[in-house]
């Protein structure tokens, strides 16, 4: 045994044992692209590749809990949104092949009061052909997204919420599906979500940071999740129970990949299994999607929940996962996952320039002010917080603005950019092909 791990080291040398993923130039340069990411607090949280069993490249940019000054680390757990509806997926497939249930039985003995009950197959969930209202969508959502509803509770919900078309003619995104598809695994297997992602993920795999909701971490250890303004504020929780498989789980990017690399070798359910998930009717899988990226074929699910935010790419030639989990973002993910799969492909990129130019608080002082516009009703508030330009229009949020140049200040992630001539007190906002010109209002 000795001899042949030394062998596969001597080889490393010469002829790899497996794939080199970056080679040293992209390596580096990815190094210093998070690092300035993190050092203008534009990302919290960890980027991981994984291909073939080994770990590939990771960086963890900012911090889990700002409350308790926890950095971000390999085993920090995210709230994955809704990737977990992969897992999900995944969960009822496994019930299919162990006879639990059929994918075309209708589920209406499940649900008799969701409408189209008796019409709307496990197949329809899986792959949001069943036209059941998306209840995240309801204009009182945001009333009581915070408050923990039990399964009767949600059921009643998403039922009075109706559907938007006949099963199986159309497709539409809705985290109802997904909701509904937790309460059949409970009740197929008489036991809760939890368990059953423990008994058939977490420890078949030897996960050792993944659970479903966050609620036993204490507080101090605990994975916050983050909005930018002039600083990090800490977000609002969705309560677990209200999103359940559809957004409810918890892991840490590591764990991620390897759940989809176990997925994607049939280590989990069969890979004749794996192939009816991947199938694309109407652009959906069965909690996962098809795209083309950089001219790669990919399989892909992001999630979003309250600050959270994550993705995960399987790049099916390269046998090759990649995974962004974030606990607050103040920058274009899709910049970042762009230029990360640059990188893993040696396609030519360029690292993009934050803040390149540097400004004190001072030199803020010309811009301090309210302009308004006859091209436009947007009324703006400049002022200044330490060395960062604010730009407030009235009855909006608050967007901290990078220096480009002098006087040139951008918001990247919305697209607006900012140019004053302080001796006419003017300034021009541009979004886009937009372009409109404001004057300061005078005293």
């Amino acid at each position: 045994m000795g001899r042949i791990i030394f062998f596969c080291f001597i080889l490393a040398f010469f002829n790899p044992c497996y794939a080199q993923i970056l080679n040293k130039i992209n390596r580096d340069s990815l190094n210093l692209f998070f690092k300035s990411l993190d050092r203008n607090e534009k990302l919290m949280g960890r980027i991981e590749i994984y291909q073939k069993g080994h770990k590939g490249y990771s960086y963890s940019l900012g911090y889990s809990n700002l409350d308790f000054n926890l950095k971000s680390k390999k085993n920090t757990k995210y709230r994955i949104g809704s990737i977990s509806k992969t897992i999900t997926a995944t969960l009822i497939l496994k019930a299919v092949e162990e006879g639990k249930i059929n994918l075309d039985q209708t589920i209406n003995a499940f649900f008799p009061t969701i409408n189209h009950a008796e019409k709307i197959t496990i197949t329809h969930l899986l792959n949001h052909h069943s036209g059941i209202h998306n209840f995240t969508n309801g204009v009182d959502f945001k009333n009581w997204y915070t408050s923990p509803k039990s399964a009767s509770d949600m059921v009643s919900i998403i039922s009075q919420k109706g559907s938007d078309f006949e099963p199986g003619i159309d497709a539409a995104y809705s985290n109802s599906n997904y909701v509904l598809l937790s309460y059949i695994l409970e009740k197929i297997y008489n036991k809760k979500y939890t368990t059953i992602l423990k008994e058939k993920i977490v420890k078949p795999l030897h996960l050792k940071h993944t659970q479903f909701g966050d609620k036993s971490i204490p507080f101090n250890k605990k994975t916050y999740s983050y909005n930018y303004e002039v600083h990090w504020n800490k977000a609002n929780e969705t309560a677990p129970s209200i999103t359940m498989g559809a957004g409810g789980i918890v892991m840490s990017a590591y764990d991620l990949a390897i759940f989809i690399d176990a997925l994607f070798k049939g280590e989990i359910i069969s890979l004749e299994t794996l192939d009816k998930m991947l199938e694309q009717i109407d652009g959906f899988g069965m909690g996962i999607f098809k795209a083309t990226i950089l001219e790669k074929e990919v399989y892909t699910h992001d999630g979003k929940i309250d600050g959270f935010n994550s993705i995960f790419y399987y790049i099916p030639s390269r046998k090759l996962t990649y995974v962004l989990l974030s606990n607050g973002e103040n920058y274009i993910l899709d910049n970042i996952n762009q230029l990360v799969l640059k990188a893993i492909f040696n396609q030519s990129y360029s690292l993009p320039k934050i803040n390149p130019y540097q400004i004190n608080f001072t030199e803020l002082a010309p811009y301090v002010g309210i302009y308004s516009s006859k091209e436009s009703p947007l009324i703006i508030s400049i002022s200044r917080n330490k060395n960062k330009l604010i730009a407030q229009p009235k009855g909006q949020r608050i967007f901290t603005m990078d220096v480009m140049d002098k006087h040139v200040f951008n918001h990247l992630k919305s697209g607006v950019t900012l140019t004053f001539n302080p001796s006419t007190n003017s300034m021009i906002m541009t979004q886009g092909e937009q372009v409109f010109h404001f004057l300061k209002q005078q005293d």
